[in-house]
């Protein structure tokens, strides 16, 4: 008989599954990139799980994290699968509870990425593995606190332009790094043009995910607001709470 766990998620729900998992589907990209960092056994992964592609390449797809394939999921026989309250949705994430076990992190801070990957790597019995990775992240990231400045918008789409506001994971980082984000309104609000530049804002991000802004868009925004600074920047830095945070600094 398999040894069996019961751990509480990040939403406080208890899960019971076969201990160590060695069939995990993960819903998520950055905590697919964790997964693999530590050596878990991921047999399936979103469309949206790019890294490290050396790995994921060779991982079945089960679709987005809004849209999940079941029929391909309940193939592949999971003892444990992995999602965020945020990025995938409700209905899907119950449906697949009805026949698995489903581990769901909710994340708005630095804190709740350690405790996400540190609970993961108990979880897979890799909890050395991801102690070391918790251990980088927090090394990368005290060499870049605070060391930013200035107002900004950080911008997450186009028609409608979207920008992070409050309550949010991006917003954490922004605040973390030093940067006073103008964006009051919860969650990832619409926004006129009107609107950011009444805001005054220093800078404004434009990040690189979900849309992909580039140099055209970086050249219209420079356009549209040229009282500010606009940038490019790396969206999976801002929004990736897993390993990737190592890459800062």
């Amino acid at each position: 008989m398999d040894n069996l766990l019961t751990a509480t998620d990040q939403m406080d729900r208890e899960v019971t599954f076969s201990f160590p998992p060695t069939r995990i589907v993960s819903l998520v990209p950055s905590q697919t990139e964790f997964l693999l960092d530590i050596g878990a056994s991921v047999v399936g992964r979103t469309k949206f799980c790019i890294h490290p592609e050396s790995e994921v390449k060779n991982i079945d797809l089960v679709g987005g994290t809004k849209k999940f394939r079941f029929d391909r999921i309940k193939n592949l026989s999971p003892d444990l699968i992995i999602g965020n309250k945020e990025e995938n949705y409700q209905e899907g994430i119950e449906e697949l509870a009805h026949d698995f076990p489903v581990w769901m992190s909710d994340i708005f801070t630095l804190e709740d990425s350690f405790d996400m990957m540190s609970s993961l790597g108990k979880i897979c019995d890799l909890e050395l593995r991801a102690e070391h990775v918790v251990s980088d992240c927090k090394a990368s990231l005290k060499r870049v606190e605070g060391k930013f400045s200035g107002k900004v918008v950080y911008l997450i789409w186009k028609n409608p332009w979207m920008a992070a506001g409050k309550n949010t994971f991006i917003d954490h980082m922004l605040t973390f790094l030093g940067y006073e984000n103008l964006i009051s309104d919860e969650r990832y609000p619409h926004l006129t043009m009107q609107k950011i530049a009444e805001l005054i804002p220093d800078k404004i991000l434009l990040s690189s995910e979900p849309f992909p802004f580039k140099e055209n868009e970086l050249k219209e925004a420079s356009n549209l607001w040229p009282g500010a600074e606009c940038q490019l920047v790396d969206g999976e830095l801002y929004s990736w709470y897993g390993s990737r945070l190592r890459n800062w600094g």
